[in-house]
């Protein structure tokens, strides 16, 4: 069942059975790429897990790693060892190739969300499956990696965001977890931003982590062969072993020094459009104009640019500028 449940979800077509067995555990759908697995026994080293894809439909790299996952555990290649919830957060705009159907889904993830439409409609549903699945398994340490990819390219290709967070520490094995994984970069947020892994990091406590591994491509185009480490992680994590590491110091940090945000209609990026994620501006460039906001230019440090858009609606974020940090002890 699990090798066509995303060809079905795809197809937009109900499966026919809601539950069933595994080599080791069972499987239990919930709704809509709402699905989750359960070993028949817990190791002493498992988290409750939280794989997410495709908040973003046109992010095809991290569905394609999901499924595969999923093949080798149907055929027994690896072996059930931990509490699992896998969420393809938003079908429609998979199924349509589009980033979003109406609006960005990654920045709806905040409880009280009054907001009517498709797209909060599939937050509260996100939101109410991760807050039972992580009640059931309150005994597990929280993990939640919410993979996706960027929409241009990179000077550091795979990268993780750390969501913004008052109390929680990040341990020195995750990050090496990512560096085994082939993560080449880490930005530390600065504030709430209500994206998925903000909200199980802020809610449940989890260690979570938005992870962009790569850039935006159809089914059938992505270069799964690069992401073969981060198939090891989520395989390691899905048996419910402890997994390898390498030294972080291999991996570059970075932190938000300034979010760059549209405030009229009259608004430009002063770059060109296909300017890469962790592209480099020395001082005393403009970035930036905005005829309500005024003009943004680098300060007495260079910054570096990621995640620039300036189709976005005014109110919204244009660009993070970031700057280099050590990293941690």
């Amino acid at each position: 069942m699990l090798d066509n449940w995303l060809d079905q979800l795809l197809d937009d077509v109900t499966p026919e059975h809601s539950h069933g067995r595994l080599p080791f555990g069972h499987y239990r759908l919930h709704g809509p790429g709402i699905l989750e697995l359960s070993p028949n026994e817990t190791l002493p080293g498992a988290r409750a897990c939280v794989f997410s894809a495709a908040v973003h439909g046109n992010e095809t790299a991290p569905v394609e790693l999901i499924g595969d996952l999923l093949s080798r555990l149907e055929a027994g290649l690896i072996r059930l060892g931990a509490p699992v919830l896998l969420l393809i957060g938003n079908p429609p705009a998979l199924r349509a190739g589009k980033r979003f159907i109406t609006t960005n889904l990654n920045r709806l993830f905040q409880r009280d969300l009054d907001t009517p439409g498709e797209e909060p409609d599939r937050a509260r549903a996100l939101m109410a499956a991760a807050d039972d699945f992580f009640a059931r398994h309150a005994t597990l340490p929280p993990l939640h990696y919410d993979l996706h990819t960027a929409i241009r390219d990179s000077r550091f290709p795979r990268f993780a965001v750390e969501p913004y967070t008052e109390s929680i520490a990040t341990p020195s094995t995750q990050w090496q977890w990512l560096a085994r994984a082939g993560i080449q970069a880490v930005l530390h947020q600065h504030c709430h931003s209500w994206t998925f892994s903000h909200y199980s990091r802020h809610y449940h406590r989890a260690q979570a982590f938005t992870l962009e591994l790569g850039r935006v491509a159809p089914f059938g185009e992505n270069d799964l062969a690069a992401l073969r480490p981060m198939r090891a992680l989520l395989e390691a994590l899905v048996e419910g072993h402890e997994p390898p590491g390498s030294p972080a110091e291999s991996m570059s940090f970075f932190r938000v020094e300034h979010e760059l945000m549209r405030e009229s209609d009259d608004f430009a990026l002063c770059f060109d459009d296909a300017t890469p994620n962790f592209c480099e501006f020395a001082p005393g460039e403009r970035l930036a104009r905005d005829a309500e906001a005024g003009d943004y230019v680098v300060g007495q440090h260079p910054q570096r640019v990621v995640f620039p858009n300036a189709h976005v609606e005014i109110g919204a974020r244009a660009a993070l500028l970031v700057v280099e940090v050590p990293p941690p002890d």
